[in-house]
């Protein structure tokens, strides 16, 4: 496969069955999107996915380990970091550590969330504050994002909110918009101001790995760069929703009970004109 032309509804036949048979609920755990599902008001939602992408890294146990961890200490998680102060966060998360996060990280994370709140109303409306029209993807909006919620000081770290534009594939926080933005059996969604085209794939040595197999990027490096250019492979199959596929895609790499050999097959099948 080459990684130009546009794609022959070959493809997109074995992509739309993977996302048939995969898309679903039931193989969503063990995965820190689980958490979302409990929250029905969007403005709880957007605060504890925030927190479960931003510690969406290291092994998945530990991960939903440390997920709980922070949401026990926060019920009702909109009205706790609307009453929370500065000096109230560092002391609900004292003693909290997650690899090299800790609770001090997390403290500086939620009360510049809650800051951006107070500017914008929500999480939902900051993010869609920095989106124009103009813009053919997330990057510059999501630039913006970090930058008002770690704010002038920038005092959150950097590696828990890493800015695209140093380079990163900021694979957590293109998770975080894809579970905000789009709405499926799978992503729960809530932010209705923001176009599911414009989202940018989260892009992780799995995601990486299949690119290339599928002839989307040729690029070495798992960074920013690679993740637009593996996007607009997806584009080419699905422009409405590029990262449609992203959470089927990645069950391949994560459950024992799929066969990706199969589906590989298939799209090398196809043809690409």
């Amino acid at each position: 496969m080459k990684a130009s032309g546009t794609y022959d509804a070959a493809i997109r036949e074995a992509f739309e069955e993977l996302y048939g048979n995969l898309n679903r609920r039931e193989y969503v755990h063990p995965d820190p999107l689980e958490f979302l599902y409990d929250y029905d008001d969007v403005r709880d939602r957007e605060i504890v996915g925030l927190v479960a992408s931003s510690l969406a890294y290291g092994r998945v146990a530990q991960i939903l380990r440390s997920v709980r961890a922070v949401l026990d200490r926060m019920p009702r998680p909109a009205a706790f970091v609307a009453d929370a102060t500065r000096g109230s966060l560092t002391r609900v998360f004292e003693g909290f550590k997650h690899r090299f996060t800790t609770g001090e990280d997390v403290a500086w994370m939620l009360y510049g969330a809650k800051r951006a709140i107070e500017r914008h109303g929500s999480l939902g409306g900051c993010f869609a504050r920095g989106l124009e029209d103009e813009h053919g993807d997330i990057t510059i909006a999501l630039s913006r994002f970090v930058a008002e919620i770690c704010g002038a000081d920038g005092a959150c770290r950097r590696q828990l909110l890493p800015p695209p534009e140093a380079g990163s594939a900021c694979k957590r926080l293109n998770l975080y918009l894809r579970w905000m933005v789009r709405r499926d059996e799978v992503d729960p969604g809530g932010w209705a101001d923001v176009p599911a085209s414009k989202l940018v794939v989260p892009l992780d040595t799995h995601m990486h790995r299949f690119a290339s197999i599928l002839g989307m990027t040729r690029r070495a490096q798992a960074d920013m760069r690679t993740a637009i250019e593996v996007t607009q492979g997806f584009r080419r199959i699905s422009p409405a929703d590029p990262v449609k596929y992203d959470f089927a895609l990645t069950r391949l790499g994560i459950r024992n009970d799929t066969d990706g050999a199969v589906f590989f097959g298939k799209c090398a099948a196809a043809e690409v004109t």
